[in-house]
């Protein structure tokens, strides 16, 4: 049996008696007909079947898919169990849903970002990337296409609107807030593209880059971890690898909240107590950092508003604005009881 024909715009203009570019006004530019005979257009088209416009032809006639696609580091399963990168997104969307635009998520992979196979076919307008390294192959995809693009955070690119935080100023005042409490022993635990004691390379990141630039001018040489990622199961167990050094850190530095909740585990699986054996400092201040236990002391930066930031610049381009400078948000260090003065 032949299934039916779905109703096309041809279809309605037919039933209500009017052209196909007056049935095309009634969903594209209503405000072009009379209310009565968009709403008799609009009973009609329900009747029969017809749901609207195909998006897909629409953007084939436009050339615009009123799509803003959002470059992630990391896979979708490790993105979104980093609360830092869920309440960036949700500041993202909250301010492009307002424009009729929806986002279109390219998970990160092996090469710390999307596949360029999957930027040279998704359907977006303009491109967001949050947190990529340097030498991402699908930002080279991006500037082949010639779509315009918002960082967040990194890599920094000539000519490129970019939302960033002062991760230098704000690792230094995690330092400075252990230093002032007694710490001479410092352990730093950061992420990046591999795990081990890090060595003459500072990573692949340029936030990583610039937060052990921070710490490090206030504490000087320090045993150094990267993670291979920003997740607790690494945290716990690079945390594990410093407190086992000969003499013992007695205090960690952590280049985010997730890596210090890791951490925080680790001196407990030693029999070690915080803060009096281990003070603990974190990078983000996500909202679990205030109810951990102890409450962590953390640089706070305000991630929903880099989400936000980042929207607008995006819609500004899409109209054809400039990038103009970047935009630097301020960042502040919350004590909370992860840390003590050392006795």
């Amino acid at each position: 049996m032949d299934r039916p024909r779905k109703p096309t715009l041809d279809t309605v203009a037919s039933a209500v008696g009017v052209s196909r570019a007056t049935v095309s006004n009634a969903y594209n530019r209503p405000d072009q007909l009379s209310a009565s005979l968009r709403e008799r257009i609009l009973e009609i088209a329900a009747s029969i079947g017809y749901a609207g416009p195909d998006p897909i032809a629409r953007s084939l006639a436009t050339r615009h898919s009123a799509a803003v696609g959002f470059m992630l580091g990391q896979p979708l399963s490790a993105a979104f169990s980093d609360p830092a990168v869920s309440i960036v997104l949700d500041g993202l969307a909250s301010t492009v849903d307002g424009h009729d635009h929806c986002l279109v998520l390219m998970p990160g992979g092996v090469d710390g970002g999307p596949r360029p196979s999957t930027v040279a076919r998704a359907q977006a307008d303009v491109v967001v990337a949050y947190s990529l390294p340097d030498d991402a192959p699908a930002l080279t995809v991006v500037r082949a296409r010639g779509l315009p693009l918002v960082v967040i955070d990194q890599p920094v690119l000539p000519d490129t609107a970019r939302v960033e935080v002062d991760d230098v100023g704000g690792a230094r005042m995690a330092a400075a807030h252990l230093w002032e409490l007694g710490h001479r022993r410092f352990g730093i635990l950061t992420f990046g593209l591999r795990a081990g004691f890090l060595g003459g390379r500072d990573g692949a990141y340029r936030v990583i880059r610039d937060r052990l630039v921070g710490y490090r001018d206030v504490v000087g040489a320090a045993p150094v971890w990267e993670c291979a990622g920003s997740n607790r199961a690494m945290g716990r167990s690079g945390a594990r690898e410093l407190l086992s050094l000969t003499p013992r850190p007695t205090a960690l530095l952590c280049a985010s909240d997730e890596l210090a909740f890791g951490a925080l585990q680790a001196v407990r699986d030693l029999g070690l107590r915080i803060p009096s054996d281990v003070s603990v400092v974190g990078f983000d201040d996500v909202p679990e950092a205030e109810h951990a236990e102890p409450p962590l002391t953390t640089v706070r930066q305000p991630l929903s508003e880099k989400g936000r930031r980042a929207g607008a610049l995006a819609l500004r381009l899409l109209v054809g604005g400039r990038p103009g400078e970047p935009t630097r948000l301020p960042v502040s260090l919350v004590e909370r009881d992860s840390t003590a003065r050392l006795t």
